[in-house]
């Protein structure tokens, strides 16, 4: 698939069944065999409510990529401050996923340009993302859409 064959938008109403799938692969692929603590199910129990919801918020961005009117990737962000401890605007790119048929075509790409994009014109000073440290490929992948590390979390699970 060529990146041309994907559109990438702001989600629409329509969409929210596939950007469930979509989430449903990502939990699968990424999320659960990484984190044991992961609802795998929630995307299946809770992500149509969930997205729509976030379709009506101002500070949520909710993403579809599609080829031939089907859902093969999304992204959903949030918009965050200022609070007192942290006086600015804050993106937080909270999920993506692109089917990998998809893959190594920009669409990951596509979908994080409109995500900083959305972000600049909110007003964030910065854009964040968190990627599982065993995510060697995501990290890379974010790496090269000029996102550094900043923090590292350390877990015990108990």
């Amino acid at each position: 698939m060529t990146d041309q064959e994907v559109t990438v938008r702001r989600a629409r109403p329509e969409d929210v069944p596939g950007i469930v799938r979509s989430s449903s692969r990502l939990f699968a692929e990424d999320g659960g065999p990484r984190d044991p603590s992961l609802n795998t199910d929630w995307p299946r129990l809770h992500g149509a409510e969930a997205f729509t919801a976030a379709l009506r918020d101002p500070a949520r961005l909710l993403l579809a990529a599609l080829c031939d009117g089907e859902v093969v990737g999304h992204l959903s962000g949030s918009m965050s401050g200022p609070s007192a401890m942290r006086p600015v605007r804050s993106a937080t790119l909270m999920a993506l996923y692109v089917w990998p048929e998809h893959r190594r075509g920009r669409v990951g790409a596509r979908l994080v340009e409109a995500f900083v994009e959305w972000g600049r014109r909110e007003g964030a000073v910065h854009a964040e993302v968190t990627a599982s440290a065993a995510n060697g490929d995501g990290i890379r992948f974010y790496e090269r859409e000029r996102l550094r590390p900043q923090a590292l979390t350390l877990r015990l699970n108990l």
